[in-house]
């Protein structure tokens, strides 16, 4: 089996080397690279259709003298241009079995999360250079096709809607992915076009909420990758004096269990379960006769391996605690008042600059948790005057940082002037239980809540497209009519929230998804973008946003 860069995260993100064994593939290579030919094998070929993967595939087989391959069975991620296409069917069309596109082009990272794998995509919407023009509707492109086939996988052909404001990014992306579901649904392989189907996709821009970007989150997951250095999902630990590694997977079934769940609950939790199946080993070494041994034999290694992962997320836990406890314990209250605009007691704060002070003031805080702090405050009294600006920039000395502030104009958020609009109104949580330093709720939820309860205005969130009944309101009949059943009763056969968020989601807007889709049964909600963001990367993206980009190339075949 061949693979490129991204259908290689992709695999990995869904399945793992023995599953392809038990398919029958023994071989697993990088197309990219120098291979062997292996005449007497057939090879299966999963890739983009990008010329650089296509070029690659083509050198395979040049000649039927020098073909590296039995036969070739070809597997693209989405539609193939018919350019890349012909040039396949003149040079080679003889060893190709079978050439398919499957539009599975987007990473599956999690049982509602999807990404795109497009982190430049960040640089290309909201960087202000004029010369990124090309840059940027060729990304769009990409995007549009991408999110299809999130749609098709989910055999779903959405109402698509978008955030009308204050950007235009979502509206232009919300439209191409309009015309190429209606292309896809046309050419269909059993050529019936599909009408919509009882689901919403709705496209966002991230500046529609910065606050949850930079917050301090106590949720495990969100916790761990913001305060610990987690590369590619996996988390490195001591035990017993040994460096070991894990890696934080949907098969971790205790992982996916515990991670959106508060750092306070997730530590008395483990210790728990640890004492849990040590009893029941003890239990069973009680025994002594044969079956009851034979059944202990059996269970072993399912202990080692429920201690081993319990061993992990204890470390994971008490590695966040090592970090929070010192000084990030005393950062989250002010952050909290800052972004809620009221204390853990419900009284307004009045003066938001009296709350940022000691945080800029303390020597302990590195220069990213001021900025974060500093942001916090700017998005509190929805943007603030340039002498203000400037005087704060100076106090923390972070001249050379300051773009990681000012920049957040290009997000359509108010830094310098103060905004005369004032801040979109937030649901009332004030009864929902809560701790202290986790009032913050990510405007997503209000967002993915208003949408299932079809509250959302529609001239802040326009349709593209005739969307079906059951989204556009008419769930309201005319009294002399048969009343229908709730129009939330159409949506009990499964009908899917689809959000994409261009420029990143955090960890703690994934877990409203997961929290929504759990309150609402009738709903499930699936959220992606364009890649994961943790705090500390957004910050340094948005300090490259005016900056000309020269050696970065998001578009795969250049």
């Amino acid at each position: 089996m061949l693979l490129d860069e991204f259908t290689t995260k992709l695999l990995a993100s869904c399945c793992k080397m023995t599953d392809l064994l038990a398919e029958g593939i023994t071989v697993v290579e990088n197309i990219y690279r120098n291979r062997e030919p292996v005449r007497q094998m057939k090879a299966l070929y999963f890739i983009s259709p990008t010329s650089k993967s296509v070029e690659c595939f083509l050198r395979d087989f040049a000649s039927k003298s020098e073909n590296k391959y039995k036969a070739a069975y070809i597997y693209f991620t989405d539609f193939c241009p018919d350019s890349l296409f012909n040039k396949i069917k003149t040079s080679c069309s003889k060893s190709i079995r079978r050439c398919k596109e499957i539009n599975i082009s987007f990473i599956p990272l999690e049982s509602q999360v999807y990404t795109l794998d497009v982190p430049d995509a960040f640089y290309y919407c909201y960087s202000p250079d004029p010369s990124n023009a090309n840059g940027k509707d060729a990304v769009m492109e990409a995007m549009a096709e991408q999110i299809v086939t999130v749609c098709a996988t989910l055999d779903e052909n959405p109402g698509v809607r978008y955030k009308s404001k204050p950007l235009d990014n979502a509206s232009k992306l919300a439209q191409l992915v309009e015309k190429k579901l209606e292309n896809y649904y046309k050419i269909d392989e059993k050529s019936l076009i599909k009408g919509k189907t009882h689901s919403q996709l709705i496209i966002i821009d991230r500046g529609f909420d910065p606050v949850s970007t930079v917050l301090h989150e106590l949720t495990f997951q969100a916790m761990a990758y913001d305060l610990l250095p987690i590369e590619n999902d996996t988390y490195k630990y001591k035990t017993d004096g040994k460096e070991k590694e894990a890696v934080l997977e949907e098969d971790d079934d205790l992982w996916v269990r515990i991670r959106h769940r508060h750092i306070a609950v997730v530590l008395e939790e483990i210790p728990k379960l640890m004492k849990e199946i040590s009893s029941t080993k003890k239990a069973t070494e009680g025994k002594t006769s044969l079956s009851a041994l034979a059944q202990l034999m059996k269970k072993m290694p399912h202990f080692r391996k429920q201690i081993t992962k319990q061993v992990v997320h204890l470390n994971l836990a008490e590695d966040c605690m090592n970090k929070f406890k010192p000084n990030i314990e005393k950062l989250c209250k002010s952050e909290q008042d800052l972004a809620l605009g009221t204390d853990a007691e419900g009284q307004k704060v009045k003066d938001s600059m009296r709350v940022l002070l000691p945080v800029l003031l303390n020597k302990n805080h590195d220069n990213y948790d001021k900025i974060r702090a500093i942001l916090l405050y700017i998005f509190s009294i929805n943007g603030t005057t340039e002498e203000n600006l400037d005087r704060l920039i100076q106090n923390v000395k972070i001249e050379n940082e300051s773009d990681m502030i000012r920049n957040w104009s290009y997000l359509g958020v108010p830094i310098v002037p103060p905004s005369q609009q004032g801040k979109p109104l937030r649901k009332d949580r004030s009864t929902e239980e809560t701790f202290q330093l986790s009032r913050w709720t990510p405007f997503i939820k209000d967002i993915l809540e208003d949408a299932i309860d079809n509250r959302l205005d529609s001239k802040e969130w326009p349709y593209c497209s005739q969307c079906p009944a059951v989204w556009n309101g008419s769930g309201a009949v005319s009294a002399r009519q048969k009343p229908r059943a709730n129009y939330l009763e159409d949506r009990k056969n499964g009908s899917k929230l689809i959000v994409f968020v261009i420029g990143g989601i955090t960890y703690s807007e994934m877990r409203c998804a997961y929290e929504v889709s759990q309150a609402h049964k009738s709903c499930e909600v699936i959220i992606g973008s364009t890649h994961i963001l943790t705090p500390r990367k957004l910050l340094d993206d948005i300090k490259m946003l005016n900056k000309p980009k020269d050696k970065v190339s998001l578009i795969k075949d250049e």
